[in-house]
């Protein structure tokens, strides 16, 4: 591939939103270019995958303020399949399923509906079948797998490649990949991690929500985000990742939250109720008011 010579960025200023009746998110700011890559981390229940979520148009959310935009286009006007013709791509926590369509057709039309077309000719859908192939041996993921309907009978590790193989054909503007760490073991982290950042190369922005500094090893931070309570707390450089590898988001966190929370990144460290609280509100979830009413209770690490 060849270097993208077009700058594309993704804008969200000031972006508030709730979710059945309590409020989630309560003024994000953050700027996403071509070329460079985000990283947003925080506790769980700070709002990280209802960010992501929200740009990319789920159901279920009000946006209550702010705005969105790529490229100047508002996103917040378009519905979640506009979003995505316009450039805009979720690497999801857990890929869906999608029986009956295969992964080549599904791809081709993505392809085929950008370039202005009512569908994908054979010639396309030839093309797409071999790229996808060639994008599956990169990272690792056999060529089989990908020739199935779309995420069918694969592993939470098959299917994380199998993203990051529809990443790599589809080409987006900027992708949003929420927990693309999760369920991967080390070599297939590397395998995939190591794909999108040579997709940065070639002029893909990425935004990516993590628990795990590992996944920074192989896919490096231009600028690092720490989000609580909806909120962007603190911005900085890679050192950031790093800092809060030693001391976790403590610092950060109400005197009230902070006594009974014992942190570590990497997703291991889980709200404990203190001596004098109240008991936890489940498995992974701190319980509060801000806690995403979306999230998989499968997904508390993430």
């Amino acid at each position: 591939m060849t270097r993208c010579s077009e700058t594309h960025t993704l804008r969200i200023d000031g972006l508030c939103a709730s979710a059945g009746g309590k409020e989630i998110l309560r003024g994000v700011d953050l700027e996403v270019s071509s070329g460079r890559v985000h990283v947003v981390m925080g506790p769980n229940g700070s709002g990280k995958s209802t960010l992501a979520h929200v740009v990319t148009g789920r159901p279920g959310y009000q946006v209550t303020a702010g705005s969105v935009t790529l490229d100047g286009a508002d996103m917040l006007r378009l519905v979640p399949w506009e979003r995505a013709q316009a450039g805009l791509f979720l690497g999801m926590q857990h890929p869906t399923e999608v029986p009956g369509v295969s992964t080549a057709r599904a791809l081709a039309e993505a392809l085929a509906l950008r370039a202005g077309s009512d569908g994908p000719d054979e010639a396309l859908l030839a093309r797409t079948s071999k790229l996808l192939e060639a994008e599956a041996a990169a990272v690792g993921l056999k060529a089989d797998l990908v020739a199935r309907p779309l995420n069918v009978d694969m592993s939470g590790g098959e299917k994380k490649r199998n993203e990051t193989v529809q990443l790599a054909v589809l080409q987006p503007h900027i992708a949003i990949l929420d927990e693309i760490d999760s369920g991967l073991d080390i070599d297939a982290l590397r395998s995939c991690a190591n794909r999108i950042e040579a997709l940065t190369e070639t002029g893909l922005g990425v935004l990516a929500i993590t628990h795990f500094t590992r996944v920074l090893e192989y896919l490096r931070p231009d600028e690092v985000h720490v989000i609580v309570d909806g909120r962007i707390v603190d911005s900085g450089g890679p050192e950031l990742a790093e800092a809060l590898e030693e001391r976790g988001y403590a610092p950060y966190l109400p005197d009230e939250r902070a006594a009974g929370v014992a942190v570590s990144i990497g997703g291991l460290g889980r709200p404990q109720a203190s001596s004098a609280g109240p008991a936890s509100a489940g498995p992974g979830r701190t319980g509060g008011p801000l806690a995403d009413p979306w999230a998989d209770p499968l997904d508390q690490l993430g």
